[in-house]
């Protein structure tokens, strides 16, 4: 199968594929070099990238933007030339000064979500750092697009739209997330607004949606609407690349259709999850804090129901029983370790 390349200015990605930003610590520069490699987007996560730092519990933001510079860095040179991309959650405190690494660092985009990036123009600056705004709704679409334009002069360098059976935190109410059966719809109507920007700034803006993405059909479904590319993540969990323990990409191997859940999340959105005794138990009752790392506007360790640092940190050391499993709709399907070239044979040829 021969699929456009995916153009975002002057980078080109001979495969229309971007590797979704996992965190805490699943997709660092390991898995996004791989991507990148073949052709793809490889995307690093900014969640807490420091966490196996020395002085990560002591120094946790310095830690964390000394980790993801390196990441960077690692992944751009083992890439072969590739696109390396990170993902930063608006959510996050010291959000501009993420923005500032990945400028600094070398990365080529900066994807951004939970939450609406509205002031990321502001941050970027002058950089000729790509920049794409994450969003679930034509609403959010208008709100951000109009934003940059009125206050920095600026517009996307492509969109990531996501859906309802994406993992992790969704930008979706619960209900809508096991629901919501009108996406392609939602899909085309953003495709036709972006045509005014594309006109006032005379740019191609690229247009790639992630959720429940998994194998060549849907790739195929996703690009016949018009869109030029899609995201994926789940898919590259469990393979030999993916930065995470061992025992987190078993999870998603033995994991059954009815085991993944829309979890409550401290963030204040919902989340898909592989449900645990760990999940059930924060339903019920508070998880101590222990530790605040201060890593969320919207976080108050007196009142969250459990920490959401602790529960991902765990699950990417493959503390299961401790742990915030995310994952998408289809993680069920995974019944194997492969590699990251394996999955791009296989959705290419």
């Amino acid at each position: 199968m021969n699929y456009n390349p995916l153009v975002i200015g002057n980078l080109k990605a001979r495969v229309p594929i971007v590797q979704g930003g996992m965190g805490v610590g699943i997709s660092l520069s390991r898995l996004a070099a791989a991507v990148a490699r073949e052709g793809g987007i490889g995307v690093i996560s900014a969640a807490q990238p420091g966490f196996r730092e020395e002085d990560f519990y002591t120094n946790t933001v310095q830690a964390n933007i000394r980790a993801l510079s390196r990441f960077i860095k690692e992944a751009k040179a083992q890439s072969n030339g590739g696109i390396i991309g990170v993902n930063i959650m608006v959510a996050t405190n010291y959000y501009d000064q993420y923005v500032k690494c990945c400028i600094d660092s070398g990365a080529d985009l900066i994807i951004s979500g939970a939450g609406l990036p509205l002031d990321l123009p502001k941050y970027v600056g002058d950089s000729d750092i790509k920049i794409a705004p994450i969003i679930s709704s034509l609403k959010a679409a208008k709100v951000i697009l109009q934003r940059w334009d009125k206050k920095s002069g600026k517009t996307a360098d492509m969109i990531v739209i996501e859906g309802p059976k994406a993992g992790g935190h969704l930008g979706f109410k619960a209900d809508e997330a096991e629901s919501l059966d009108n996406i392609d719809d939602e899909i085309k109507l953003i495709i036709e607004y972006k045509k005014e920007y594309e006109d006032k700034y005379n740019k191609k803006i690229p247009v790639i949606f992630g959720g429940g993405v998994y194998d060549k059909n849907d790739i195929e479904h996703y690009l016949s609407l018009g869109l030029d590319g899609v995201q994926m993540a789940t898919r590259f969990v469990a393979t030999e690349e993916c930065d995470a323990d061992i025992k987190f990409k078993q999870a998603y191997i033995k994991a059954e259709k009815k085991d993944i859940k829309i979890v409550k999340s401290p963030v204040g959105m919902p989340g898909r999850a592989i449900f645990n005794d760990y999940i059930k138990k924060t339903m019920t009752e508070k998880q101590k804090v222990y530790k605040c790392y201060n890593c969320l506007h919207k976080c108050n360790p007196a009142t969250t129901p459990y920490c959401i640092s602790y529960a991902l940190i765990n699950a990417a050391n493959g503390d299961l029983d401790n742990a915030l499993i995310f994952c998408g709709e289809n993680a069920y399907k995974i019944d194997k370790i492969t590699t990251v070239k394996e999955i791009f044979k296989e959705l290419t040829e």
